[in-house]
């Protein structure tokens, strides 16, 4: 008998891991985000979350596909069921929890900086400012005295900035920073950098609890054996 219940216990677990195997996840990311995504020289999504993202999957057993969709609709079309995750920098919120769930976070909240031209001083943040559409910025800013104008991607936000269309932008941090680098000593933070964000996950519909909790576990690992705070120090300094 125990031979018999230790012969269905094996069993089981070689089905589980077959399941997991079968399945194909697909995680829709903007690919417009670096360092957190980006479409690399190849055409392929690259950067911290196509490095991270693979390695669950294969710490999951789950077969992964990558699919680029704008920001815009990102949440709308995985709730339509057009690919079964989000991995795009996405800030875990409290309006976004009411249309989908998320995972526990795999990075923490980066600060949101103000981005203008070289020579420009505070009063730009009260200004007529640029944020991407629907993000964390763009809701900050809504309360405050600025004048809110958002763009559908981060690099047309920028633009913005550059060709003197707007006084000043409202950004990720970490993304600001590689901007600024690249752009010459045109382009510069200013002002304080502000804390609104509580940290990145992983989106997935409401309704796909054993995906989440198959993804928990991997972050959490991850997290505790230290291969996570690797990744983080590759990509974001």
């Amino acid at each position: 008998m125990k031979k018999l219940i230790i012969g269905l216990a094996l069993a089981v677990c070689a089905s589980g891991t077959a399941m997991a195997q079968e399945r194909t996840v697909r995680i829709g990311t903007e690919g417009a985000y670096p360092p957190y995504n980006f479409i690399n020289d190849n055409g392929q999504v690259d950067g911290f979350e196509r490095e991270l993202g693979d390695r669950l999957c294969e710490m999951t057993g789950f077969n992964c596909t990558w699919v680029t969709n704008d920001w815009d609709t990102i949440i709308p079309n995985l709730v339509a069921g057009n690919y079964d995750a989000i991995m795009a920098g996405m800030s875990i919120t409290d309006a976004r929890k009411e249309m989908i769930s998320f995972t526990q976070r795999y990075k923490p909240g980066d600060p949101s900086s103000f981005l203008a031209l070289e020579g420009a001083d505070e009063s730009v943040m009260t200004g007529v400012v640029a944020a991407q559409s629907n993000t964390i910025q763009s809701s900050y800013l809504a309360d405050t005295p600025a004048t809110l104008v958002e763009f559908p991607t981060p690099e047309d936000m920028v633009a913005a900035v550059r060709n003197g269309e707007v006084d000043a932008a409202l950004a990720n941090s970490a993304y600001l920073s590689d901007v600024i680098n690249e752009s010459g000593g045109r382009l510069v933070f200013v002002g304080e950098p502000l804390d609104i964000a509580d940290g990145v996950g992983m989106g997935l519909r409401q309704s796909d609890n054993e995906l989440r909790e198959a993804f928990d576990a991997a972050i959490k690992e991850l997290e505790d054996n230290g291969e996570l705070q690797v990744m983080l120090d590759k990509w974001f300094n």
